[in-house]
């Protein structure tokens, strides 16, 4: 025999699927043995021989299902030739899978489908007929999705409960909503009842109540205690509920009063454990330890004296030795304080400094405006002037007393010195005044350095100070080192009595105060004479980094 022959005797083997969804199992109770019946009924007119049968109890609304999945790679490997189902809304309602068997009829590891309602024909035009059936049952699913949603909302809106009934009602399938177990809304009135005086002193014991009641899960267990305070929380039992974000009166008569069920409400928020409160301490994620690198972490001890009758808290700053060993001892919060008060005290302006500063911000912010005004003044008349030139021109050319050539030579010249121009006046605009803001903020800033420094009981205010005068904390032998922020350099480099004392020498301006430049008019001063201190001719030099060596001058 040959091997044509041979493949013509072979048979196509095919895989039986039938699914039933798990949507309304009453109404599908017969679904899978009726199906199986009536694929052996057609496979058996048709000729067909099916292998094994595939049953699945899933909605196929998503992609995922398990046993179909398993049968599609059983024609992947080659142990199948054809798959035969009621109608193809059984394979798939979605879009994955229904591509998934386009796909594998494309490639030709999937040679055929039956369906005993379904015409099919593994052709283009039976692929475009199959691709249809498909969509249809997604759109079915999708629409019946929408009506469904659709009507349990308008269900809610009639005052009737549009889902399972919760403890203490049944649902009805004649009138399509709930009615009241008497058993259970007695056990229901009880509770609140019972709850709310003090009785039942917490959900411990709700849930024992229940259970001796006979109120249990379907294990036998007792009552989880989320399903408790869903209870005691059930709106619906003093007359609304709450359906889609949306708040709806109830048509059944309600079980218990609204004020019962707010002083449940209350005697829950009283019961529910309160987060204990961590300790915050204020200059934590500051410093680091200089020897290893950790951070500095804090703890709190608390010491009972008895012969005092009283209770101290003491916190301590320490290592947290992350990175090795570490000999770093721990420091107590009272000399962490005290040194970053003396920091931000060094980095700071006192009250007579600021008001001298606020009057020479004054002064130059007049001159600086005036010299703006002035600059402005000259450059809006020299464009003026040139308006007035191209506008010449223009009249020149046409009263043709200038050639084309050169009427368009001068014209560029012209309107380039033009636009020039009118950069100038942006640029003076933008940068005439501009720094004045900048500097007044440094000013405000640095004075109220010195409030906070001096000032008590403010340690969350000293830590943010602390972190805008300088950065790189680092602890060392309980002494705290670190590097000033610009543009408190400057500040820092001078002597701290030059804050306190009247008779300390004032800041030169050859000492550059603002490293970012906006303080470039103080810079020129040779001493700036705050209040009627004495005057000296020249200020000793800091090379406190490279930076300030560079804006030193001489």
């Amino acid at each position: 025999m040959s091997k044509t022959s041979v493949a013509s005797v072979i048979k196509p083997k095919y895989l039986g699927y039938c699914r039933k969804s798990t949507d309304e199992k009453e109404k599908q109770i017969l679904s899978i043995d009726q199906q199986i019946d009536e694929l052996k009924t057609f496979a058996s007119r048709e000729n067909l021989e099916i292998v094994e049968f595939f049953v699945e109890k899933k909605t196929a609304k998503e992609p995922g299902r398990s046993v179909f999945n398993n049968l599609l790679k059983l024609v992947e490997k080659g142990l199948a030739d054809g798959i035969v189902a009621w109608h193809p809304d059984r394979l798939a309602r979605n879009s994955v899978d229904g591509g998934k068997i386009i796909y594998l009829l494309d490639t030709g590891q999937l040679q055929d489908l039956k369906f005993p309602t379904f015409w099919f024909q593994n052709t283009p035009q039976g692929k475009f007929m199959l691709n249809i059936a498909f969509g249809q049952s997604k759109y079915y699913v999708d629409n019946l999705s929408e009506n469904v949603k659709r009507g349990l909302h308008f269900k809610a809106r009639r005052g009737e409960w549009p889902s399972f009934a919760p403890f203490g009602y049944k649902n009805d399938r004649n009138t399509r909503n709930i009615v009241v177990v008497p058993q259970q809304t007695e056990l229901v009135k009880y509770v609140f009842t019972h709850f709310a005086s003090g009785e039942l002193s917490s959900t411990r014991d709700v849930r024992s109540y229940l259970f001796k009641k006979g109120v249990k899960r379907k294990n036998g267990r007792p009552l989880h205690y989320n399903q408790i305070r869903a209870i005691l929380t059930r709106s619906l039992y003093y007359g609304v509920f709450i359906y889609g974000g949306e708040t709806y009166e109830s048509k059944l008569p309600p079980l218990i009063s609204q004020e019962l069920f707010d002083k449940v409400q209350v005697r829950l928020k009283r019961l529910q454990p309160t987060n204990l409160k961590k300790h915050e301490f204020n200059f934590t994620g500051l410093m680091k330890c200089i020897e290893c690198g950790s951070f500095i972490t804090a703890e709190s001890h608390t010491k009972h004296y008895k012969c005092a009758k009283r209770t101290a808290v003491y916190i301590y700053y320490r290592c947290v030795k992350k990175k090795g060993v570490c000999s770093q001892p721990y420091v107590t919060e009272a000399e962490v304080e005290t040194q970053l008060r003396e920091i931000v005290k060094k980095c700071s302006l006192s009250p007579i400094w600021e008001k001298g500063f606020m009057e020479l911000l004054l002064k130059d912010e007049l001159e600086a405006r005036a010299r703006t005004s002035v600059e402005l003044c000259s450059i809006t008349t020299s464009l003026e002037a040139v308006e007035k030139k191209l506008s010449r021109l223009l009249e020149l050319y046409l009263e043709e007393s200038i050639e084309a050539e050169d009427y368009q030579l001068k014209k560029n010249q012209l309107l380039h010195k033009k636009l020039d121009l009118k950069s100038q006046i942006e640029r003076v605009k933008a940068d005439g005044v501009s720094w004045l803001e900048p500097l007044r903020n440094f000013i405000i800033e640095s004075a109220n350095a010195d409030k906070i420094a001096r000032a008590k009981e403010n340690r969350s205010d000293l830590a943010i100070t602390a972190k805008k005068v300088g950065s790189n904390y680092l602890l060392f032998d309980k002494r705290i080192h670190f590097s000033p922020n610009n543009p408190h350099i400057s500040l820092a480099a001078r002597p701290i009595a030059a804050c306190d004392e009247p008779s300390a020498p004032l800041l030169c301006g050859r000492q550059d105060l603002n490293l970012h430049g906006f303080l470039h008019t103080h810079l020129k001063r040779t001493c700036i004479p705050v209040s009627p201190l004495p005057q000296i001719s020249k200020c000793r030099r800091r090379d406190l980094n490279s930076h300030a060596q560079k804006s030193t001058r001489s």
